[in-house]
């Protein structure tokens, strides 16, 4: 498990197992979004086995599958909406963490400079500078 902090109330990570979910709940987090849709995994991490584990866990938990596809503005505002909800610290998860990094990044744009998002993000080892064309379209 590899838990990257973009800031102090939103962390990503890449693929989480469903026994990681107690030292997640331990770490702190209140919540966990999973961004990841259930065609990339096994059934055994498929979102409703993550749910059982995570609500065992004592988390909420949080489905929002994203694809480029997908990572459309309406869906930037769920998962922030989603984050705004929580109790405290929030734990998105995907392949990589990249994903649920870009959607921090662009729920950012015009509330942040774009060196700013972009610092943030390297700093927890996502380099996105590709998406600076979106991030100042604004």
């Amino acid at each position: 498990m590899q838990i990257r902090q973009i800031t102090p109330r939103y962390s990503v990570s890449p693929q989480i197992n469903p026994e990681d979910l107690a030292a997640i709940k331990a770490a702190g987090f209140t919540k966990v979004i999973c961004n990841r849709p259930d065609e990339e995994n096994p059934p055994s991490h498929h979102a409703t086995v993550m749910e059982v584990a995570a609500q065992q866990a004592g988390l909420d938990f949080f489905v929002l599958p994203l694809t480029h596809q997908t990572m459309t503005p309406e869906n930037i505002a769920v998962q922030m909406a989603a984050v705004d909800a929580s109790d405290g610290p929030v734990l998105a998860y995907c392949a990589s963490g990249t994903r649920c990094s870009v959607v921090w990044a662009l729920s950012q744009t015009g509330q942040m400079p774009v060196d700013q998002i972009l610092e943030t993000t390297q700093r927890a080892g996502y380099d996105l500078s590709g998406l600076r064309p979106r991030l100042e379209q604004g």
